[in-house]
């Protein structure tokens, strides 16, 4: 049966240890001006700033955590603004990011094309594709084509979804449950950011 194609990043389901995800997450600055848009469901890095960016496919990064939205006054209005997408190059001081930033969290994320069971434990990359500015969603997937052992590739592979809708492993876009591999809080203390 095909997958019902869906693309929405990464969406947060459980706890490595099996408990829920109740929401979890942080407060993380942008800098003012930022040229990269970050939709919700996007991986994000830190950088030397104190400030986060969008991670970008086919860098070696250490991701801190998954974009949740962002909340900052708008420079044309004056009024506080709530998104689910921080837009680009918005001029603005104090844009706050939420991050669901624990190492530990689980997500799901469709895959760019046909993953079996065999590709569990890998290691995958996303694809860099921008999301959706009326929805404020991510359209980033799981790039299946760059499953490696490679520690630096973002995300791990550990399950296949349980939607019936999107757990056929024999035909392209399921749904796979991962992990973050390259995370910025589980590195050695002193390793470099961006």
């Amino acid at each position: 049966m095909a997958n019902t194609l869906e693309k929405f990043g990464l969406r947060p389901s459980r706890q490595l240890n099996g408990s829920p995800f109740i929401n979890a997450q942080n407060r993380y600055r942008i800098s003012a001006n930022n040229t990269t848009a970050i939709f919700q469901g996007d991986l994000v890095i830190p950088n030397t700033s104190g400030t986060i960016t969008r991670y970008v496919a086919g860098t070696t990064n250490a991701v801190v955590g998954v974009f949740n939205g962002c909340f900052y006054t708008d420079p044309t209005t004056q009024k506080p603004t709530w998104k689910n997408y921080y837009p680009a190059s918005t001029n603005a001081s104090d844009i706050t990011a939420f991050v669901i930033d624990g190492p530990d969290t689980v997500f799901e994320i469709n895959a760019s094309g046909t993953v079996a069971v065999t590709g569990l434990f890998s290691n995958y990359d996303v694809t860099n594709v921008t999301g959706n500015t009326q929805t404020g969603i991510s359209y980033v997937q799981l790039d299946q084509s760059s499953a490696n052992t490679t520690n630096t590739l973002p995300l791990m592979a550990i399950d296949i979804s349980q939607d019936p809708s999107n757990s056929d492993t024999a035909a392209t876009n399921a749904n796979i449950v991962v992990r973050i591999n390259n995370h910025f809080y589980k590195q050695k203390i002193g390793r470099a950011h961006v």
